[in-house]
């Protein structure tokens, strides 16, 4: 295992903006320690830099959405920004896709049409295919490019390395999900995994059957050894969450079994120490400061990839 040097530092930018209406981030770029945003162009000395390429949840399955994300969602991201792995400094890139929207659109979850074209998560993947090579062509080795990602943005993830499993260093999937509170919703606990996507399936049977064919795509194509976080209490893919371990290479992280972690209680910090709110959902415990607590495991497996 390769030694990991964790040095805090400080790195400014020149052109840089403030995140504009509280708590939002608007727009892509480089996210800096006290969430400042520059341009892509701004990356200095970039065969020393490891990129983290930070895709956010959304909340249409296929269609646009208002915002990018926010501060308490990206906080535990933004605590890895300048940390240093053998002499090479993380930077955090936001990836924003809420203005993509799939060639069925947002009304396609309320359809049992089979899907037809490329769906936004599709276009996701292009997204950061895109990016990569942008990088690649800003200077930046591709081993030292990781893309990672919350709820879609984690499936995106897993997309992108089943499809592209040699153009980025290796990524990271939180809570990965993108197809209805499945576990709560259909009563996963209580009727089991089976059951409750036999209902799903009867409900939903276009989104079930879009669901399976990622899922696997991912299980079929995906050899890149990637790290994966998931909670049991997570109301959407939370008991539906073990197909993970059938994939090569994955190692897949239980984050806890209730909404404490490390003997403490986890709370969503937003802008200010004072605007803070216990966890309720297990899909939200990668949000939660007490999630910092992954930080060495996630600086060891950058380093394993490097």
């Amino acid at each position: 295992m390769k030694k990991i040097f964790i040095i805090l530092s400080v790195f400014i930018f020149t052109t840089s903006s403030a995140i504009s209406d509280g708590h939002d981030i608007k727009k892509d770029g480089f996210l800096s320690k006290n969430f400042k945003i520059t341009e892509l162009s701004t990356i200095q000395d970039p065969e020393n830099k490891i990129i983290l390429i930070n895709n956010h949840g959304q909340n249409n399955l296929d269609g646009k959405q208002k915002g990018c994300t926010s501060i308490d969602q990206i906080r535990n991201r933004v605590s890895l920004v300048d940390e240093e792995i053998n002499g090479k400094k993380i930077m955090l890139y936001i990836l924003c896709a809420h203005k993509i929207e799939g060639d069925m659109g947002k009304m396609w979850w309320f359809s049992k049409k089979p899907y037809v074209g490329k769906s936004k998560l599709d276009k996701r993947v292009e997204q950061n295919l895109e990016l990569v090579e942008k990088l690649v062509s800003l200077g930046v080795p591709r081993k030292q490019i990781f893309v990672t990602g919350h709820s879609c943005g984690g499936l995106t993830t897993l997309l992108f390395f089943a499809r592209h499993p040699e153009k980025a260093g290796g990524g990271i999937a939180y809570v990965a999900a993108c197809f209805d509170k499945l576990s709560k919703k259909y009563k996963v606990k209580k009727k089991g995994k089976d059951a409750a996507l036999a209902k799903f399936k009867k409900k939903k049977p276009a989104q079930y059957d879009l669901r399976a064919k990622y899922n696997n795509e991912i299980l079929t194509q995906l050899k890149v050894p990637l790290l994966a976080f998931t909670h049991p209490k997570d109301s959407f893919e939370g008991l539906t969450s073990d197909w993970l371990d059938k994939i090569e290479g994955m190692n897949r992280i239980v984050i806890s079994e209730d909404y404490t972690l490390d003997g403490k209680k986890c709370h969503t910090l937003g802008k200010s120490k004072s605007d803070k709110w216990p966890v309720e959902d297990g899909h939200e415990m990668d949000q939660a400061t007490c999630f910092q607590y992954y930080n060495p495991v996630i600086l060891e497996y950058i380093a394993s990839r490097i």
